[in-house]
């Protein structure tokens, strides 16, 4: 029996969506792709959602591709297999564009398009021991998913460089020394602490944490100017927010802003 690709549960605030395919490591397949990307549709469309903890099962993040089935691929033309990396193509967008947080717990491997999928989400929590790694080169095949524009991002190009034509992994202890990492937790506790930064950011205001995310996204990519413009944007229309009248008003009173009550019911 095949298993569910994608677990979903509600921790309060939190939605924890875990990969599910643990006797292949996590290995990707099209199921998870379209499963995740539909339930990222949705939670940015549920109010009562604050954060999202991407994660997953059986001590491994995601293995990358299945091998197996790439080299099937070969016997298709080449704008069918151009069409395939559509649904991870489209995973990594609705990563980006989800307006909640997106917080990426990494035990074990996160490797291939896995390295990817951590790196699109917004916040990574890596146990000492995962390994990343842009392995592609070692079984003569060029990266995808977006790993080296999310990898070109947060390293110097040289090291990227290195990086990909040697599949050197690194560990988490290493991508928390280069700052990829926002959290290093020990061996089986990175989801743990995942979720303790997700139930942190979830209680924030919903609007506001939108806009700056897109503001934290769009920074390395913009001119100065083009992202003066758009702080020039958002700071007028978050003025008129029932969240600014909250947290003002907390700051002014000297009691904690109380902005969970501004959120809409939860929806099915």
């Amino acid at each position: 029996m095949t298993p569910e690709p994608l677990i979903q549960r509600r921790d309060g605030a939190v939605l924890v969506l875990s990969n599910h395919n643990p006797q292949a490591r996590n290995a990707l397949t099209p199921a998870f792709y379209q499963g995740l990307t539909e339930a990222l549709h949705a939670a940015a469309e549920d109010a009562s959602i604050g954060a999202i903890v991407l994660t997953g099962e059986g001590g491994h993040f995601c293995s990358g591709g299945d091998l197996r089935q790439i080299a099937t691929r070969r016997e298709l033309p080449i704008a069918a297999r151009r069409r395939r990396l559509e649904g991870l193509h489209n995973l990594v967008r609705a990563l980006r564009d989800c307006p909640k947080p997106v917080i990426v717990a990494v035990e074990g491997a996160a490797t291939g398009a896995g390295l990817s999928l951590a790196l699109a989400g917004d916040l990574l929590v890596a146990a000492r021991n995962a390994v990343f790694s842009v392995a592609y080169v070692k079984v003569g095949l060029t990266p995808d998913g977006g790993a080296t524009a999310l990898l070109g991002q947060v390293l110097p190009r040289q090291l990227l460089t290195e990086l990909c034509l040697t599949g050197q992994p690194l560990s988490g202890e290493r991508m928390h020394q280069l700052g990829v990492a926002n959290r290093l937790a020990e061996p089986g506790q990175a989801l743990e602490q995942a979720l303790e930064l997700a139930r942190q950011i979830a209680r924030g205001p919903e609007l506001a944490m939108a806009r700056i995310k897109h503001l934290c996204r769009a920074a390395p990519e913009n001119t100065l100017e083009q992202q003066l413009e758009l702080e020039a944007l958002y700071m007028p229309l978050s003025q008129d927010t029932e969240e600014s009248r909250e947290g003002i008003a907390a700051f002014l009173d000297k009691r904690p802003a109380d902005f969970t009550r501004l959120r809409g019911p939860r929806t099915a």
